[in-house]
């Protein structure tokens, strides 16, 4: 396959105001989107945005390429990632496209694309918009011109939709929660869901204002739900990252609950219920405890590399259904097409009422093994890793581990370093182990 030029594992992304985040290319890539996607015959696109200032700015632009190549936008406004593939779905839209950065600051700003299906676009069609990105820019007439206008309710259907995957038997009355909406897409949407639930909610990150979003509040730094969730004495914690598609939870007694050992609870409560369906997909990141804790409840794991588009590979690769990343990326497809904070949120919270256990001790039968990373800067071009040495070191390692610990070698995409990281049951082991390999990989630089 060719070299990609602009899209990366998740859509266009990077810094306001630089390419390929400028008006004049996202324009044209709106234009370019419109020419390959246009094929269902509703010329009709869902655009959503989470809360950066700079979402007014590229939304204007995606709609005038839109229009030049003959399609109508529909405006939902800020919306989460999830809300945007499901809407895309139900309207029967060409596509849904988002304006977001996801979990990154307010001066960055990317572009994702959803399939009519709600799904992440395949790596073909992809190529095929970058083709079409290298062509110049051309006009319909303008009897044919797209028009843009408002998705009327979008909120609203999103919300029904994110309480419908709540089993009907349940309530959340009686139950006190945090929720932390990082200033972002969440912000309208979350409580409501919660509140109308039955839930009692007390709410922090959801006063957006452009600049604020993901900003020491959300799934990436979670100690304000954490010291909010102890002076308040709530049930848990919830925090979404800034488009919602992350979630990390916070139990009773403030620690940090993360994306493995909320798979980890969904698969255990599917399997109680006699609803589960094959086995969980996690990443080469995913902590060695999560696939010891599965393997005793007799549940298949597999790996995938890191990124939610391997995990979704993975799950259609073997028909499973569940699937996560560590930093808060969990994906049903018995239920989404995509990964859904909000209703990963209602699967575990679900199993907390209906097993009238808390968050804590629906933990209890995962335990997180102590793990190690270690960083290698090296010069020139040899790679340390096809050293001999450090091969041997990795095998003596692996074999003192046995089937109750992990290594994982491997060059930083970004920096010329090696990440050595070793995981296992002992922490002062782990640690030895892994500046073993470590000193191994300095001698071979």
């Amino acid at each position: 396959m060719a070299e990609r030029k602009y899209f990366g594992t998740d859509g266009v992304r990077g810094l306001v105001g630089q390419a390929p985040i400028t008006p004049d290319f996202v324009m044209k890539l709106g234009w370019a989107a419109g020419k390959v996607l246009a094929q269902q015959g509703t010329k009709k696109v869902i655009i959503g945005k989470d809360t950066r200032i700079s979402g007014y700015m590229l939304e204007s632009a995606l709609e005038a390429g839109l229009a030049a190549a003959g399609l109508k936008a529909k405006f939902t406004g800020p919306m989460p990632t999830p809300a945007v593939a499901y809407l895309t779905q139900t309207f029967r839209a060409e596509a849904g496209i988002v304006i977001s950065a996801s979990h990154n600051p307010y001066y960055d700003n990317g572009i994702k694309f959803f399939s009519s299906e709600g799904t992440k676009l395949p790596d073909d069609i992809e190529m095929a918009i970058e083709a079409e990105l290298d062509k110049p820019m051309t006009c319909v007439e303008s009897a044919l011109l797209g028009k843009a206008s408002r998705l009327n309710d979008a909120a609203g259907r999103y919300i029904e939709f994110c309480k419908s995957t709540f089993p009907k038997e349940l309530s959340l009355a009686g139950v006190k929660m945090v929720i932390d909406c990082a200033n972002g897409a969440t912000y309208h949407i979350a409580p409501n869901v919660f509140k109308e639930l039955g839930a009692e909610i007390i709410t922090i990150g959801c006063e957006p204002n452009g600049t604020n979003i993901n900003h020491e509040v959300g799934a990436t730094d979670v100690r304000a739900l954490q010291a909010k969730v102890l002076e308040e004495k709530a049930d848990f914690g919830v925090a979404f990252d800034g488009d919602g598609d992350r979630i990390i939870m916070v139990d009773e007694f403030g620690e940090k609950v993360d994306g493995d050992q909320i798979a980890y609870i969904i698969a255990r409560d599917a399997l109680r219920r006699g609803e589960l369906k094959g086995g969980v997909v996690g990443t080469l990141m995913t902590n060695m405890g999560m696939e010891v804790a599965l393997r005793n409840l007799g549940i298949p794991f597999i790996r995938s590399n890191v990124g939610d588009r391997y995990v979704m590979e993975k799950l259609l690769e073997n028909n499973w259904l569940i699937g996560a990343e560590n930093s808060g990326h969990v994906i049903l497809l018995d239920k989404v097409t995509t990964g859904d904070a909000i209703v990963a949120a209602l699967q575990v919270i679900a199993s907390i009422v209906g097993s009238k256990m808390s968050l804590q001790e629906l933990c209890n039968g995962m335990s997180m093994f102590p793990q190690v990373l270690e960083n290698v800067r090296f010069t020139g071009d040899n790679n340390p890793l096809d050293s001999d040495a450090v091969k041997a070191a990795q095998v003596d390692v692996e074999s003192k581990l046995g089937d109750n610990g992990r290594v994982l070698l491997r060059k930083s995409g970004t920096e010329p370093l090696i990440r050595v990281m070793v995981e296992g049951e002992n922490a002062e082991l782990v640690q030895q182990y892994a500046l073993q390999i470590a000193d191994a990989v300095k001698e071979s630089c």
